[in-house]
């Protein structure tokens, strides 16, 4: 659905809400959460079973998330937690009070609360907190028959079943066999006959960026999760990786404007106190490089026309790095582009950087000279276009690089910064130029 999931679009589309949540699915019914007024949320999620809850839950956004967990008491939370798969649950347990944590988790059985417990205690963004603990998991020397067997009683256990993990007795880790090559086997087959041994794993400190690589590199539908004694922990399934995407690729168009994405929830004052900081720092740049501009002030003086240029010098600069700074920061971000790559990459921007800035730097040197009837002013707009250009590809393409080395994040050297940057290195070229060419200029 791309509509709006409001109560006007539902009951245009389904005649009543009740229609609405007899027919729909976990993910809609928690879209229209989201989107009703917060004292009408329990009303809703009250009509639905402890199970279904569960799974309508796990769909919310964090905000609504917090609403639900306040507006039900502590024995209530435990049983519809019981009912939710474990990364699920550990993620709603982490946006609750320590105190309401431990009120609910006492409620619960004693060895699904430790589990929730360790899964709580890794970063958010590591695959230990990426990942679900339901996986089914078998030793070597099991028959494929014994597993099927088996398997029936497993199911209705999983989030989602894609594979069958293979232990040696010292539950490490050793192979994996999918599904298809589980029916399509002899019933009497060894599972350590018919794994892959070479498995894609990760561990528990693993960045979720490198999960979401991993299992799009390898079109994996679930990536297991292993401990430094190789002994597996959880997996993280297919749907977790398109979440991680997403929140990257938000994550990275906010670095890039210099805001945050706490910025939604804290309304106008909170909008405020992100941005500000940001464009603060950003003022102090422009500043400087009006202060490039003053330094030259008798070359404007003497030929005026040098001011028509600079809003387009400066853009066009701006627009040079951005567009190579979103290749680089892509490519980092996916795996594309790694550090070993910086001189071949880099090579490659300056080329392309110099091509375009010679076809640019004519093209404005020629409108320059027919203008003003001054070849003189169109050789140094020309010439500065084009040193501005190839300078502002250099730039896009090794900042990205630099920050990364640095072990920061690649996208926060992205939009306004570089502008700044390239602004004012492109007014040092244009009017050091202009000055050394004064004299045969005026």
């Amino acid at each position: 659905m791309s509509q709006l999931l409001n109560k006007e679009y539902i009951i245009s589309e389904y005649g009543s809400v009740d229609a609405f949540l007899e027919k729909a699915y976990a993910a809609d019914i928690a879209e229209f959460l989201m989107e009703i007024p917060k004292e009408e949320v329990r009303d809703i999620l009250d009509r639905f079973s402890d199970k279904e809850k569960a799974r309508i839950i796990s769909y919310v956004n964090e905000k609504t998330a917090k609403h639900i967990a306040k507006t039900y008491d502590a024995r209530a939370l435990s049983v519809i937690i019981s009912n939710m798969y474990s990364d699920d649950a550990a993620d709603f347990l982490g946006i609750m009070s320590v105190g309401k944590v431990k009120e609910v988790l006492n409620l619960m059985k004693k060895e699904l609360a430790v589990e929730l417990q360790k899964l709580m205690e890794f970063d958010e963004k590591s695959a230990g907190g990426l990942m679900n603990t339901e996986y089914i998991a078998f030793y070597e020397d099991h028959t494929v028959e014994e597993v099927i067997k088996n398997i029936r009683n497993l199911v209705h256990e999983q989030e989602m079943i894609y594979y069958i993990y293979i232990l040696n007795r010292r539950k490490m880790l050793v192979g994996v066999v999918s599904v298809r090559q589980l029916l399509i086997a002899r019933p009497e087959t060894v599972l350590k006959d018919i794994m892959n041994e070479n498995v894609i794993k990760v561990t528990v400190n693993t960045e979720q960026q490198e999960v979401a690589r991993l299992l799009s590199k390898y079109d994996l539908l679930a990536l297991p999760v292993v401990n430094k004694h190789d002994q597996l922990l959880g997996v993280i399934t297919i749907d977790d990786a398109l979440d991680i995407i997403e929140e990257e690729a938000t994550e990275d168009i906010y670095k890039i404007s210099v805001t945050s994405d706490i910025e939604s929830a804290g309304g106008v004052l909170q909008a405020v106190k992100q941005r500000l900081p940001w464009l603060i720092i950003l003022l102090f740049g422009d500043l400087l490089a009006g202060s490039v501009i003053s330094g030259f002030e008798e070359s404007l003086q003497a030929v005026v026309a040098l001011a028509f240029f600079i809003p387009v010098l400066m853009d066009m600069g701006g627009n040079i790095g951005t567009q190579v700074l979103t290749v680089v920061v892509r490519g980092l971000a996916t795996g594309e582009l790694r550090m070993s790559d910086f001189k071949n990459h880099l090579s490659q921007e300056i080329k392309v950087g110099f091509i375009i800035a010679i076809i640019i730097g004519i093209s404005i040197s020629l409108i320059a000279v027919i203008w003003q009837s001054s070849l003189v002013l169109g050789f140094i707009i020309g010439l500065s276009m084009f040193l501005t250009l190839v300078t502002s590809a250099a730039v896009g393409t090794i900042m990205p690089f630099v920050v990364k080395r640095l072990g920061a994040d690649p996208a926060i050297a992205a939009g306004p910064f570089i502008t700044t940057i390239i602004d004012i290195t492109g007014l040092l070229i244009y009017f050091s130029i202009a000055s050394l060419l004064m004299e045969k200029l005026i």
